[in-house]
């Protein structure tokens, strides 16, 4: 027997029915978030879940999948003292954080502290690539070649100076 084709209703239904309930609420919190139409369908789903003992999802997370670490109940992260306190809350549950499910608003917006850790992480790409590259002998050559360059330079600039002190002193 063949698998039902993807836009069949019918066999999209029979597997949902299937999913024990946990699972089908987030299901729908992760197909309802962002649209405006379905929000009280968001809304109820996601009080529904979280009623179960169960986080919301992130958004494009499927349901069952480990939370990346940084984020869900036991994430903190903090906040600035120029933004209010409240974005720092726990991630992954909407009432405590106003609607943010996994660093990123109901709407779609993300939080400051996700951006933080964006920034960051590749903040610390950019320093690690430099490092990496400063130990490869390509790299090192390209050092070298630098330092000979600052260093005859510093030779050239000293030069032009002694024989302009030597023109004043006639």
């Amino acid at each position: 027997m063949s698998e039902p084709s993807a836009g069949d209703p019918g066999a999209l239904a029979a597997r949902l029915a299937a999913l024990p309930d946990e699972q089908l609420l987030a299901v729908l919190v992760v197909a309802t978030a962002g649209r405006d139409t379905l929000a009280p369908l968001y809304e109820a789903a996601t009080r529904l879940l979280s009623e179960t003992g169960q986080s919301g999802t992130a958004p494009g997370v499927i349901p069952g999948t480990d939370m990346p670490p940084g984020y869900g109940p036991s994430a903190d992260l903090g906040s600035s003292s120029q933004v209010d306190s409240g974005i720092g809350a726990v991630v992954g549950d909407p009432a405590a954080t106003g609607g943010t499910v996994g660093g990123y608003t109901a709407g779609g917006v993300p939080t400051f502290g996700s951006l933080r850790d964006k920034v960051e992480r590749r903040i610390g790409t950019a320093f690690g690539a430099r490092q990496l590259d400063r130990q490869t002998p390509a790299g090192r050559g390209t050092e070298e070649q630098w330092e000979a360059r600052e260093q005859a330079a510093r030779e050239r600039l000293a030069q032009i100076r002694t024989s302009l002190h030597e023109g004043e002193g006639s």
